[in-house]
């Protein structure tokens, strides 16, 4: 077993390869996609390597299917179960960096007048997908799924409220 730095992305594949019980690298990506990058988008590319590093972590074990596509099927080991539970219960703050594209325009020089009103419409369809998910399947979601939705919700509403301010600015 190989000594391997864990990132949050490790954790990532961690995490999804619990939920799923087992899985190959792209179950994991689409899993990603469906559930979790709304708030923590990972490119594809980092997935597989990420896959590969845990298994040669021993973090994941790999079967190859000898049928069909030769898909590699990957389970957590007892040593990807304890990292894994290790991160959850670990309550350490790291600072959120928000990596929002127009926040950064506006540091660079940007038309407030030009890009608050574009800002504020993405903002709020994307306010009102989380809104539809909250209201089709907010009962069928875990205690965390549905804190995550009210983070996206709150988060969405801080940025309306952010970007009309930065457009009454402009007037």
């Amino acid at each position: 077993m190989a000594d391997v730095r864990l990132t949050t992305p490790s954790y990532l594949v961690l995490g999804i390869i619990d939920k799923l019980g087992e899985a190959t690298p792209y179950d994991v990506k689409v899993e990603a996609a469906r559930t979790v990058a709304h708030f923590w988008a990972m490119p594809h590319a980092q997935v597989y390597a990420q896959c590969d590093r845990l298994v040669d972590a021993g973090l994941l074990s790999e079967i190859r299917q000898t049928s069909g596509r030769n898909r590699r099927l990957m389970k957590l080991t007892g040593a990807g179960e304890e990292a894994l539970a290790e991160w959850l219960a670990d309550p350490s703050f790291v600072p959120v960096e928000a990596r929002e594209r127009g926040i950064l325009k506006l540091w660079f020089g940007a038309r407030p007048e030009v890009l608050a009103p574009v800002q504020f419409a993405e903002h709020r369809s994307v306010l009102a997908d989380y809104e539809e998910l909250e209201e089709t399947v907010g009962s069928l979601l875990t205690s965390g799924q549905r804190e995550a939705l009210e983070f996206g919700i709150r988060y969405e509403r801080m940025m309306l409220d952010f970007w009309q301010w930065v457009e009454q600015r402009g007037s």
